[in-house]
């Protein structure tokens, strides 16, 4: 039994018995886990995009590129902001019993930067192919790429999450 809790331990969906603050904890180290996992994928990404301007085919580029370009830059460091954001509110926040909305706000905070990577990845995906190919393969090859990262990282969750919700195994 906890002050917070003094029923003792509760089942929650997962099947776990655990205090609010129990679960609490488990799901902020769960996010904060990942996050360290994505994030070194988004600063290695950033630091190829801040060398791309010293290259000598950068000059190459035409006006729309370079605005693709500087939109990438710009994803890139938001998604970074965005996956760190959750690290800075922890410790701001820290021994204030703020962990349930930290919780929230930080998985609010991932899914945006998710989103924003994926965008900035497609970016990429589409400067490099313009520079390669012909309009069409860009298209083809950037709209792919974009279907993956949502075919992946938001419609197969987000089915999985409504037969859950309706009760389907």
């Amino acid at each position: 039994m906890t002050a917070a809790d003094p029923e003792g331990p509760s089942q929650t969906g997962s099947g776990r018995e655990e205090s609010p603050e129990e679960r609490a904890d488990r799901n902020l180290a769960e996010l904060l886990q990942e996050l360290r996992v994505a994030l070194p994928g988004v600063q290695v990404l950033f630091a190829f995009l801040l060398t791309v301007p010293f290259s000598q085919r950068f000059e190459a580029l035409t006006p729309l590129q370079e605005r693709l370009y500087f939109g990438i830059l710009l994803a890139a460091a938001l998604t970074t902001a965005l996956f760190i954001a959750p690290t800075a509110a922890h410790r701001l926040l820290f021994r204030r019993q703020e962990k349930e909305y930290l919780v929230l706000v930080a998985n609010r905070l991932t899914l945006a930067g998710l989103t924003v990577l994926a965008l900035a990845m497609c970016g990429v995906i589409a400067l490099i192919s313009d520079l390669l190919f012909e309009t069409a393969a860009t298209i083809a090859v950037t709209a792919c790429s974009a279907l993956v990262f949502a075919a992946l990282w938001y419609a197969g969750p987000l089915l999985r999450r409504r037969k859950d919700e309706a009760g389907e195994p």
